[in-house]
C-alpha cells in the first residue's frame, strides 16, 4: 500500500510509466467521526488492523491489485469525519471534492453510534446533489459489528436504509473480520471495473515504422552526381576516338 498524500485537496496520482497503464479505480470513504473509516481502508488494503489512529486529515492511499484477473490501481480517499449541528451536517470542502473525484463512494456508520447512522441519509443526499446525472455508485457499511454490548443501531435498520437509498449493505468488523471488509470493497471494485473501459493500447512506434525494410533507402545525391559525371566523361572520350 502506498500513502500518496496528506492534503486538504485531492491531486491525481500519476502511476509510473509503463507500456500499458493500469486502470485506476477511485473510491471515497465518507462518514461521521470515529466510525472507523481509516481502520476499514487500512484493513482492506493491507489486511492489518491498527486500533489507534490520529485524527484523519484526508489521506489518499493507493495499491495495485487483481480484479477479475486484471491488474488495476485502486486509490482510496479517506476523509475527515462529518459532524452534525442543529439537525444539519457540516460538510468539509475536502469531502465535497472527494465526492466529485470518486468513481464510487463508501458510506460508513458505526453500530455503536446512533448519530453516525442518522448522518447517512443526509450524506447520501449530498452525494446526489454533487454527482448530479453522473452520480457515483454508493455502498453502505456498518462498522464495529463485534461490539454487541455497545450496539445502538438495530441490525435491521441498516438493510432497510440501504434499500431506501438504492445501495448495497454490509455489516462488518474492521477489528475482527478481514474477509467481510474485503468482500464489500472487492465487489465494488469488480462493479466499477466492468463499467469502465479498458486501458488504451500504447500507440504504435513510428520510429519502428521508419526503420521498416519495406521502405527503400533513398540513394545518395553525391553518388548520382558522380555517375552522371562519369558518363559524360566516357561519352567525350568516345567522340574524340571516333573523330580521330
Amino acid at each position: 500500500m502506498r500513502l500518496i498524500q496528506n492534503m486538504t485537496t485531492i491531486a491525481e496520482y500519476a502511476a509510473p510509466e509503463c507500456s500499458v497503464p493500469n486502470r485506476v479505480i477511485k473510491i471515497a470513504v465518507i462518514g461521521g467521526s470515529g466510525v472507523g473509516k481509516t481502520a476499514l481502508v487500512v484493513r482492506f488494503l493491507t489486511r492489518r488492523f491498527i486500533g489507534d489512529y490520529e485524527r484523519n486529515a484526508g489521506n489518499l492511499y493507493s495499491r495495485e491489485v487483481q480484479v477479475d484477473g486484471e491488474q488495476v490501481t485502486i486509490q482510496v480517499q479517506d476523509t475527515p469525519g462529518v459532524e452534525m449541528t442543529d439537525n444539519s451536517i457540516n460538510l468539509p470542502d475536502h469531502v465535497t471534492c472527494s465526492i466529485q473525484w470518486a468513481d464510487a463512494v463508501v458510506l460508513v456508520y458505526s453500530t455503536t453510534d446512533r448519530r453516525s447512522f442518522d448522518l447517512i441519509e443526509q450524506l447520501h443526499q449530498q452525494i446526489v446533489r454533487t454527482g448530479g446525472a453522473s452520480m457515483p455508485p454508493v455502498i453502505l457499511l456498518a462498522n464495529k459489528a463485534d461490539l454487541l454490548h455497545l450496539r445502538c443501531v438495530d441490525p435491521q435498520q441498516g438493510p432497510v436504509l440501504a434499500a431506501a437509498l438504492g445501495c448495497s449493505f454490509y455489516e462488518v468488523s474492521a477489528s475482527e473480520d478481514y474477509s467481510q471488509v474485503h468482500k464489500a470493497f472487492h465487489r465494488l471494485c469488480c462493479q466499477l471495473a466492468k463499467q469502465q473501459p479498458p486501458a488504451p493500447a500504447p500507440p504504435a512506434n513510428s520510429a519502428e515504422k521508419r526503420r521498416s525494410p519495406l521502405i527503400p533507402r533513398p540513394k545518395s545525391p553525391n553518388m548520382q552526381d558522380l555517375k552522371r559525371r562519369f558518363k559524360q566523361a566516357l561519352s567525350a572520350k568516345v567522340r574524340t576516338a571516333t573523330s580521330v
